[in-house]
């Protein structure tokens, strides 16, 4: 690599922060702490601590979770994609790489190495009972080794991998001794035939997927490779709206027609599912088809609301709104280990799922921020978090 490649490939922006995606991605970090606070109450037991439902109200968590994770990812992933272009541009080939590796891969070697032993260590004492009475030992490092999972920082491993091709595109577009200039901003938003032709396409594309990796199937620790399309789909359109300034383009009525049609697909959704069984989790079959249309309508829909709402409504920080946003993140680093304690400490508590869910959710949320204020103040900290 050379030095001139390396340096920066346009001069530093000046453009103020997009506060309302701030607010936006404090919000949906929120909808990661309920989300998992629903799976450990729910008929989905695939979370650090579980307490399978004893009353129907654990269909109503399976509810949110399904709705929920047909969208809430691939907002983040969208999200992400607004700010790679620019910070690329400013920082350069070498200094990108760097920034990525610290903001993102120190967080993940945490998680691996200090909170996923924390989180996981009932499910480990369980296990080493349960191998102790079948006169067998099970070393810490032999079980670590066999439950190794990037857990909730799979998100981390897969921009990671994003931002790894986004610079190698970055590479391969360059003409001459410096990248290409980036494409000059424009106001024009995307028009209602692009929006649904990308839908269309996305969900096409995510049934043929399905085929292959269905609903359900976890491949190299990723929970929910099912919607890898949908990620990677919201992700570039992320760096494209960089580029084209569309986010502040989009009008309020395409964001009401993005609830409008988010709304009619999760209706849409959840007839799919309750009708068709697990015939809509994939393998080529018509419901997943339907299933994959849903959830991309869905998905497009109330991203498309989302982003029109937060920026009308939700534009500006006060001290609240700016203490939630710098610590969202380690939120998200460390939100396994005050659900997994909360969910011992409520063990005894006797009443339905759905309402151990929100006295979880109610505890939950402000602990995992002043976790994260703490977290945050220790030394070194704020460099990486």
């Amino acid at each position: 690599m050379t030095q001139s490649v390396s340096r920066p490939t346009a001069p530093p922006s000046t453009a103020p922060r997009l506060l309302y995606v701030d607010n936006l991605r404090t919000a949906l970090m929120a909808l990661v702490v309920i989300h998992h606070s629903a799976i450990g109450y729910s008929n989905v037991p695939r979370w650090y601590y579980t307490e399978p439902p004893a009353d129907p109200t654990g269909t109503l968590l399976d509810v949110i979770i399904l709705l929920n994770q047909a969208f809430f990812m691939g907002a983040f992933f969208l999200i992400s994609g607004l700010f790679v272009p620019g910070s690329y541009d400013r920082k350069g080939t070498g200094h990108f790489i760097r920034e990525r590796l610290l903001r993102l891969g120190v967080p993940l070697l945490l998680w691996l190495l200090a909170v996923r032993p924390l989180a996981t260590a009932g499910g480990y004492i369980a296990a080493r009972d349960a191998a102790a009475q079948q006169g067998t030992e099970l070393p810490y490092w032999h079980y670590y080794l066999q439950s190794s999972s990037p857990g909730p920082m799979w998100f981390v491993e897969v921009l990671l991998v994003f931002s790894a091709l986004y610079v190698l595109w970055r590479r391969l577009t360059v003409k001459g001794p410096r990248a290409s200039a980036p494409t000059p901003a424009t106001s024009r938003p995307p028009g209602a035939v692009a929006i649904v032709g990308f839908t269309i396409a996305l969900a096409l594309v995510t049934y043929l997927w399905r085929i292959v990796v269905p609903m359900g199937v976890s491949i190299l620790g990723l929970p929910s490779p099912a919607y890898l399309p949908q990620y990677a789909a919201l992700f570039t359109v992320g760096l494209i709206a960089a580029r084209r300034g569309r986010p502040a383009a989009l009008s309020r009525t395409a964001g009401r027609a993005g609830f409008a049609t988010a709304a009619v697909a999760a209706v849409a959704l959840l007839l799919v599912a309750i009708s068709a069984e697990d015939a809509f989790l994939g393998n080529g079959t018509l419901p997943s088809l339907l299933t994959a249309i849903c959830e991309s309508a869905l998905a497009v829909g109330i991203t498309l609301g989302l982003l029109v709402l937060f920026r009308e409504r939700l534009g500006h920080q006060g001290r609240l709104r700016r203490f939630l946003s710098t610590h969202a993140f380690t939120v998200y680093l460390i939100h396994p280990v005050v659900l997994v304690a909360l969910g011992h400490a409520l063990r005894d508590v006797q009443a339905p799922a759905a309402a151990k869910f929100a006295l979880l959710v109610a505890l939950a949320l402000p602990l995992c921020w002043a976790t994260a204020y703490l977290v945050r103040a220790l030394p070194g900290a704020r460099k990486v978090l």
